[in-house]
């Protein structure tokens, strides 16, 4: 390892390969799978980038506070004095008193963590502009999950992309650039740079990589992609300013990695879970409360969580959700195998539909209590066949948990958790055993403040959770308010 690099935690080796070959560049691409550690790579850069004093983030919304909570902290090395601050669309006034900080003379790395949605305003698009001017010639931009600029002609893609280019450098991270068409590299690369492929518009950039038909429907003439071309043309031009690396290639890997993404509630979510919260501590005043009365309260805010809830008369009703949209994301950074864990019938049968709508219903299985024995059985050989075109299996941890073998899969989300600990570890084990060639990530779907996180982090410290809701504990866990 080069002496002049510092680290707070030890790189692994594809990551110090990384880093040796991008350190020094204004723009590099780091497309590296999610659980490869792409985001201690980005902080690695800037601690040894010492002639950079300003590092702006922009991230999905259930992506960027963990780079504020967990990432910045877990790795920036101590040689580097730093402050994080962190956009709000709507802060309080200490919030806004932390914005205002960033003009502030400071002696060390300012880090500004942005959510990507907040450049579609012109609020988020305009704070992110005069960053750019004022801290841009001694500043890098880096924008995770760049495919969320996939498309040239958004608004939002065009914000950041003109903010991008008064920085002195840039780095966009993805595992999968290209999620529907080659065509999605055009604007995550012109991120990185005017004309950084060679073409002055994305018109160009299609038509030396796109086939085009021209199409006649009434009077209206429009031309349509029917295909790709010089596909090892663009690939070679991508291997000069990016680093690729895919899970199963990185046998430096730890054995199991363990990822919270976070999820924002929906207004009507949000108002859902404050009534179920001030019912459940209605009940919690009556001494003689059981346990299983306590678990009920829970799982009816842990429904709520997921995007439904159910009426007096036992009907589910579903609720706007940011939470499946959140499943699709990760499905888009991920290559292999993946394993969608939930203890409600409603998410999976959702689950699996807009899976079906996305990826195609060939793509996708399901296992909980409404599957036959003969479907059951379909499922998972269907998943674990390689040359089967299921990628993706949706099931219930408690049905799905044990005795099974679902080594094709090296990603597990955990859309909602049970709350037995053995449940959760025999799930774990589904894919992690005997058979596993590749090491496996394991991702959390959380709320900030919610029982949500209480129930990850108590699953992960091995720790049964009806042990911990016994009395003022669970008035503890029911009175947190979602962030």
């Amino acid at each position: 390892m080069p002496v002049n690099y510092y680290f707070k935690t030890t790189p692994y080796d594809h990551q110090l390969k990384a880093l040796d070959q991008s350190l020094n560049r204004d723009s590099f691409a780091f497309f590296m799978e999610m659980g490869t550690g792409k985001s201690k790579l980005l902080i690695d850069t800037i601690a040894n980038r010492e002639d950079l004093s300003f590092m702006a983030v922009l991230a999905p919304k259930g992506v960027y506070q963990n780079w504020v909570v967990k990432e910045i902290p877990e790795h920036l090395p101590e040689n580097r004095p730093y402050r994080v601050i962190q956009w709000r669309a709507q802060p309080n006034k200490e919030q806004k008193e932390e914005m205002r900080s960033v003009v502030e003379p400071f002696e060390g790395l300012t880090i500004w963590v942005m959510n990507v949605e907040a450049m579609s305003t012109s609020k988020g698009s305009q704070a992110l502009l005069w960053l750019a001017k004022r801290f841009g010639d001694k500043g890098m931009i880096a924008l995770d999950e760049s495919t969320t600029i996939k498309n040239a002609k958004a608004k939002r893609t065009k914000n950041i992309v003109k903010a991008a280019h008064m920085f002195a450098c840039r780095r966009i991270l993805t595992g999968s650039p290209v999620t529907q068409s080659p065509l999605d590299l055009f604007s995550q690369c012109e991120f990185l740079g005017p004309r950084f492929l060679g073409y002055d518009s994305y018109y160009a950039f299609q038509i030396r990589y796109a086939i085009l038909q021209r199409r006649n429907v009434g009077s209206h003439q429009f031309s349509q992609v029917v295909g790709y071309r010089h596909m090892e043309e663009l690939s070679a031009k991508l291997d000069q300013f990016s680093y690729r690396v895919l899970k199963k290639d990185c046998l430096d890997l730890p054995e199991k990695t363990y990822i919270a993404r976070q999820v924002t509630l929906t207004d009507e979510q949000r108002r859902a879970y404050w009534e179920i919260k001030n019912e459940a501590l209605t009940v919690l005043n009556n001494e003689l409360v059981s346990v299983n009365s306590i678990m009920t309260q829970m799982i009816r805010l842990q429904q709520v969580l997921s995007g439904h809830i159910k009426t007096d008369n036992d009907n589910t009703v579903s609720l706007p959700n940011n939470r499946i949209k959140s499943v699709l994301e990760v499905l888009d950074e991920t290559s292999g195998g993946v394993i969608i864990w939930s203890r409600f019938r409603h998410d999976i049968k959702e689950i699996q539909k807009e899976i079906s709508k996305k990826f195609g219903e060939e793509s996708v299985v399901s296992y909980y209590g409404d599957t036959t024995d003969d479907e059951r059985k379909q499922a998972v050989q269907l998943f674990q066949d390689p040359g089967s075109s299921v990628r993706f299996f949706v099931g219930n941890p408690q049905t799905a948990g044990f005795g099974l073998t679902l080594t094709e899969a090296n990603t597990v989300i955990y859309y909602a958790n049970d709350f037995n600990l053995g449940t959760r570890m025999q799930s774990e084990d589904r894919c992690h055993r005997i058979g596993q060639k590749n090491p496996v990530t394991y991702i959390d779907l959380l709320t900030p403040n919610t029982i949500d996180e209480r129930i990850v982090k108590t699953l992960l410290k091995k720790i049964d959770i009806s042990a911990k809701v016994l009395g003022e504990e669970a008035r503890e866990w029911l009175q947190l308010t979602p962030k």
